[in-house]
């Protein structure tokens, strides 16, 4: 079983960044285009976050191409198609 770590990860998407990919269980996996309706899905998600966490300054929301380290899966790295993040979670950024 391969033993990959977030290092090799970034390495690959500096190097084919056109690929998504995400990191799962020491392994890269390369995720496939998502179509237009499931792209459509997640943007709806993540504007009506945004739209409730923006005017009450509760956090951020970001999604689709950012990579987060999930608090369950310690080597993970996955690459939601919607993100809260609190407040109080972020280091030295504006709250939008």
């Amino acid at each position: 079983m391969p033993n990959l770590t977030t290092k090799d990860l970034e390495k690959l998407t500096t190097e084919h960044p056109d690929y998504q990919m995400e990191l799962v269980g020491g392994e890269i996996i390369i995720m496939s285009p998502s179509g237009l309706e499931s792209e459509e899905v997640g943007i709806e998600i993540a504007a009506q976050l945004r739209n409730w966490v923006r005017p009450r300054k509760l956090g951020r929301v970001t999604g689709l191409s950012a990579g987060f380290r999930l608090p369950n899966a310690d080597r993970d790295v996955r690459a939601p198609d919607a993100v809260f993040i609190r407040g109080d979670r972020l280091r030295q950024t504006e709250i939008c």
